[in-house]
């Protein structure tokens, strides 16, 4: 038989000790500011009916971007790509009985078909954060400051993203009534829109070519457009621009200023129904997409449940990780184990197996080290494992019960019995 190979499946990971202490301070961030605006978690399976998606995420995600087979039962089911529609399937299991305005979170694991590059592979983490009840563009501003915030609580300053503002009705207004396109046109140029980040700008122009003929010019300069105010007056006048036009006003008031029109924002999914969002990182080595989000109001009616408006956003662990390297913000984490007790030699096991025991009683993380090594190399291993603090036990320490706390990354000792080091790593 061949020997296996150790490599993971691309576009996975695998995640060493070192790897999860960054993982860890992501989602731990993320909660954190989600709770802090009183959002509460949620989650679903990883497997859904496929039917769940076809019904509105789109078939060309089904088609191509999913994991979808069938199970030993003959039904046709998808490892989840996303989970809005699992949310929107369990609200509408309980909309009699849940309490408006809903103010969810969650934090998936999510798989999707498709050619792993910087920023996206096919399996990451991504944490959905959702308002549901909520009519006005109330709930577009609480759900964009508190993305503004949590970028800031990552250590980001406001130069290092942007915040672009579209809306779908403002598109559907461009397409239909500005342009007079149809309604096959129209979803096409969306979806070529969308892609417009992944091509040249000369593929973008031909592809808009063939579909828009005498109109290209007109639909070019629009795109363009990157302040509301500079839109032709009549589109300037529409109430989805007005929208618009209010939430800028709204954030501007709360001090968020690193926001900017974009028309070409669209969001791929095509149950989005109004106003839609994307953070950018602005560093020119990572200048893509953090987040992004929207309204979609409409999403319950699969069920044939009431309707019920919501807003909600996304942001992938992936491109999360590479935003704090770029701009240097990745925090120097240490291992959840607090301090390893080593013992001097053999018989001093029992009496650094007491020391461990007390210190875990007080809830201190302890480990001891269970090799035969000399002292020096169970110190290293420590240190290597990122572990803050070591103490040695030796005859003179299992008799008269005063310990030497070392500090690995400073080399600093202190002296004290067990309160004494209980109350320094506390």
């Amino acid at each position: 038989m061949a020997s296996l190979s150790t490599q993971n499946y691309k576009g996975a990971r695998d995640f060493y000790p070192e790897d999860m202490r960054l993982q860890r301070h992501i989602f731990d961030t993320w909660a954190l500011i989600a709770q802090r605006y009183g959002y509460e978690e949620y989650d679903g399976p990883i497997l859904e009916f496929t039917d769940l998606y076809r019904a509105k995420t789109g078939q060309e995600i089904v088609e191509e971007q999913t994991y979808s087979f069938k199970d030993r039962g003959g039904r046709d089911v998808t490892i989840r790509p996303e989970i809005t529609p699992t949310l929107a399937r369990m609200v509408a299991a309980r909309s009699q009985e849940l309490a408006t305005p809903i103010r969810w979170y969650s934090t998936p694991n999510l798989w999707r078909y498709e050619r792993p590059q910087s920023g996206r592979l096919r399996e990451h983490w991504q944490f959905n954060v959702d308002i549901l009840g909520v009519e006005d563009i109330s709930a577009e501003l609480e759900v964009i400051t508190l993305l503004h915030d949590l970028m800031h609580e990552f250590g980001a300053d406001d130069d290092m993203f942007q915040i672009r503002l579209n809306s779908r009705e403002l598109m559907s207004y461009i397409f239909g009534e500005y342009l007079s396109m149809g309604v096959d046109v129209s979803h096409r140029l969306t979806k070529l829109l969308d892609r417009k980040g992944k091509m040249s700008d000369e593929a973008f122009i031909n592809q808009a070519d063939a579909i828009l003929g005498d109109k290209l010019n007109t639909f070019l300069d629009l795109i363009r457009t990157t302040k509301l105010r500079d839109l032709p007056n009549d589109l300037l006048e529409s109430e989805p621009a007005q929208d618009l036009a209010r939430l800028g006003k709204l954030l501007t008031a709360r001090d968020i200023n690193n926001i900017r029109f974009d028309l070409t924002i669209q969001r791929g999914f095509d149950y989005y129904t109004g106003i839609v969002f994307e953070v950018f990182d602005t560093n020119p080595d990572n200048s893509r997409s953090i987040a992004g989000g929207g309204r979609y109001d409409d999403l319950m009616s699969i069920f044939k449940a009431p309707r019920i408006p919501a807003v909600g956003f996304g942001m992938g662990d992936v491109i999360m990780a590479d935003f704090l390297k770029v701009h240097n913000l990745e925090p120097k984490l240490t291992s959840s184990t607090k301090v390893v007790v080593i013992s001097l030699d053999s018989d001093q096991i029992e009496a650094a197996d007491e020391l461990a025991t007390k210190l875990r009683q007080s809830g201190i993380n302890t480990a001891t080290d269970l090799t035969d090594k000399k002292v020096g190399n169970k110190v290293k291993a420590a240190d290597k494992k990122a572990i803050a603090y070591v103490i040695v036990v030796g005859d003179k320490e299992a008799i008269s019960k005063d310990y030497a706390l070392k500090h690995l990354a400073s080399g600093d000792e202190e002296r004290g019995d067990i309160d004494f080091i209980i109350e320094k790593l506390s």
